[in-house]
C-alpha cells in the first residue's frame, strides 16, 4: 500500500529542528509521564531533556547507532558526567512543551549544553548538562573538530 508521502510528512517533525541558538524539539505530556499528583513526575523531566539532547545530536549529523558501531574508528558512547536541575513549575497531563537545548561550551571531551523545558513562553524546568564521549576503554576522547561546528550556535544569543 502506497502512503503517498505520509511517512516524510510525519518524519519532518519527529526530531524537532536546528534553530540559531541549537535545537527545539516539542512534546505532549501523557498520562505515563505523571505522577499520583497529576503533575510530571520529576524523573520524567530527564527523559525529555534527552530527546532533546539526542535529536540534537541526530540532525547535526552525529548518530548514536554510528558512534556504537565505530564508524569514527572505534566504538564511542556518550555519557552524562554532571547535571543541574532548577525545577520551577510543574508540567501537567495533555501539556505541549518546548525543550530548547544549546551549546554553551566544548572543550577537550566535554561539552557543556543548557536546556529548557516550557509551556508556552513560561519556563518550567531549566538544566545545565556536562556530557562527554567514551572509547570503549572508558577513557575520554576529545570532540572531532568538525563537531565543535555542527553543535555551536549559528548566532550569538
Amino acid at each position: 500500500m502506497h502512503d503517498h508521502g505520509e511517512r516524510e510528512r510525519l518524519m519532518a517533525g519527529i526530531a524537532g529542528e536546528l534553530t540559531p541558538f541549537g535545537h527545539r524539539i516539542m512534546a505532549r505530556v501523557y498520562y505515563a509521564d505523571t505522577d499520583f499528583s497529576g503533575v510530571v513526575y520529576h524523573a520524567r523531566y530527564l527523559e525529555f531533556f534527552e530527546r532533546g539532547r539526542s535529536d540534537f545530536l541526530r540532525l547535526a549529523g552525529v548518530h548514536h547507532t554510528e558512534l556504537a558501531d565505530g564508524k569514527h574508528g572505534e566504538k564511542l558512547v556518550w555519557i552524562v558526567r554532571r547535571m543541574e536541575i532548577d525545577f520551577r513549575s510543574p508540567a501537567r497531563i495533555d501539556d505541549i512543551l518546548t525543550i530548547d537545548t544549546r551549546t554553551e561550551d566544548i572543550s577537550g571531551a566535554r561539552i557543556r549544553m543548557g536546556q529548557q523545558l516550557k509551556r508556552g513562553e513560561e519556563v518550567l524546568v531549566e538544566a545545565k548538562v556536562e556530557a562527554a564521549i567514551i572509547g570503549e576503554n572508558g577513557r575520554p576522547r576529545r570532540f572531532p573538530r568538525e563537531w565543535i561546528e555542527a553543535f555551536m550556535p549559528r548566532e550569538q544569543a
